[in-house]
């Protein structure tokens, strides 16, 4: 095994919970507040709930550990953390350093949705948002005003990542993590309020075991890799960072813990209301993704009267905030990944990263409207849906499995046991052994079949 070699100057976090912060803020997005809501809706509400709250403290840390600890011991990112181990293992980093390249132009996308929705409930009203789909359908058919929104969300984030670990995204971590907790609680309790939310609370938090099928399970293992950044560089990266004194066994716990709390509140928010208003669970994931964000709950918030604008403005930004989190993390991986393969500056390997993310969300955005003939998973299907399905039902579950084979079989646990072992007692080594050779790459496997299988529409997930 080829000697694993450390690049100097390397940027860290100034203390382990400004990595466990940075790490969560990464985690939670909008997959926490679109995708699992509607998800757990579908699979039984509490049922959903225990079983996700199960992936994440098994599947989900052994992943979590298994890419900090590889980021932390090689020092570099994806790409220069397996080829450190010999060139001939290069093609898993640049296979997975492919992933946050794919995935962060339609989250800029998305995320200029979500930014144009905060402002439109100050400058358009409530009412206008409630129109039953009409108002998005415009929005992201238009000639130019979507794109103007996208390129807002991208400068913002952008920018963040251009200051650096400590003088960027700690700080923006630090004021946007703690806001969007705030109102994450605030809108949570002001739901649970509302007349008819308590049967629907009661719905998302009691498990109903008669729930509890296949399908739930591979629903739920699918959610842990999106609610945790796994298998697509972010938390090699971010591991790269983070100090050898540190304990990366008691910070992955807190960051599972973040990310599993976020995503209870956002269920919190959306499944009780929504289920009231729409009779169901079922109804409630009929209406899943996009319609369920920009069509379903403003006209919920309507509902709530002379509050409409203020729950609806604080609702958006709450989901600014997490889509903002997200996205810097993306960036500052593509950026990350550029650097180390070249050796370029930072701000040259950062300006190279936001060209291809303005140009590749441009062709993103047009697929709503100049390029909407193109519709590549069939009739009604995007630009946007394509990047979600390769990028997440294909590659990321590859990208795990190749990971896993790697430190399971090739360069043996152990490696990446004593990284870990390093800065703290490593209670769960011989489970976490299990995991990673055996029970993970079989999970991984389901997941991809699963997915797949799913998009090609032989079962619905």
């Amino acid at each position: 095994m080829a000697e694993v070699v450390q690049k100097a100057a390397r940027a860290t976090w100034s203390s382990k919970w400004a990595f466990i912060l940075a790490a969560a803020a990464s985690a939670v997005g909008l997959g926490n507040l679109w995708r699992f809501p509607y998800l757990a809706a579908k699979y039984g509400g509490g049922m959903f709930l225990l079983t996700y709250l199960v992936m994440v403290f098994s599947f989900g840390i052994a992943l979590l550990l298994l890419e900090t600890a590889l980021g932390r011991k090689t020092g570099q990112s994806v790409v220069g953390a397996f080829k450190s181990f010999g060139k001939r293992y290069a093609f898993i980093g640049w296979f997975t350093a492919l992933i946050p390249f794919i995935i962060v132009p339609y989250y800029c996308v998305i995320g200029g949705w979500v930014a144009k929705y905060f402002a439109a409930y100050f400058t358009d009203g409530p009412a206008a948002l409630a129109d039953g789909g009409g108002y998005f359908t415009a929005f992201v058919s238009g000639n130019y005003e979507s794109f103007l929104w996208m390129l807002i969300f991208m400068f913002i984030t952008f920018l963040v990542v251009s200051f650096g670990v400590k003088s960027g995204i700690e700080k923006a971590n630090l004021v946007m993590m703690p806001a969007l907790i705030v109102m994450a609680i605030a809108l949570s309790i002001y739901t649970l309020s509302q007349p008819g939310a308590l049967e629907g609370a009661a719905y998302y938090l009691i498990p109903d075991f008669s729930k509890f099928s296949p399908e739930l399970v591979i629903a739920a293992m699918g959610q842990t890799f999106f609610s945790l950044s796994l298998a697509m560089g972010i938390m090699v990266t971010y591991g790269s960072y983070v100090a050898k004194t540190e304990s990366l066994t008691s910070s992955a716990t807190r960051v599972c813990g973040f990310s599993f709390g976020i995503s209870l509140l956002g269920g919190l928010m959306i499944v009780p209301a929504a289920f009231v208003a729409l009779g169901s669970g079922d109804a409630v994931a009929a209406n899943a993704g996009p319609n369920l964000m920009f069509v379903i709950l403003p006209q919920l918030f309507m509902g709530f009267g002379d509050m409409a604008t203020v729950v609806g403005a604080v609702f958006f930004a709450l989901v600014i905030f997490a889509a903002l989190t997200s996205s810097i993390s993306l960036v500052e991986t593509c950026t990350s990944i550029v650097q180390d393969a070249t050796n370029w500056t930072r701000r040259r390997s950062l300006l190279l990263t936001c060209v291809v993310i303005t140009v590749c969300g441009m062709m993103v955005n047009l697929g709503y409207n100049g390029w909407s003939f193109i519709q590549p998973l069939g009739e009604g299907s995007t630009i946007l849906d394509f990047a979600d399905f390769l990028s997440n039902s294909v590659m990321m579950p590859l990208a795990a499995l190749m990971t896993c084979i790697f430190v399971g079989w090739i360069i043996k646990p152990k490696t990446i046991e004593d990284e870990i072992a390093s800065s703290s007692p490593f209670k769960i080594r011989k489970i976490w052994r299990v995991m990673i050779k055996y029970v993970t790459p079989v999970l991984v496997v389901v997941i991809l079949i699963a997915y797949v299988a799913s998009s090609l529409g032989f079962f619905s997930l």
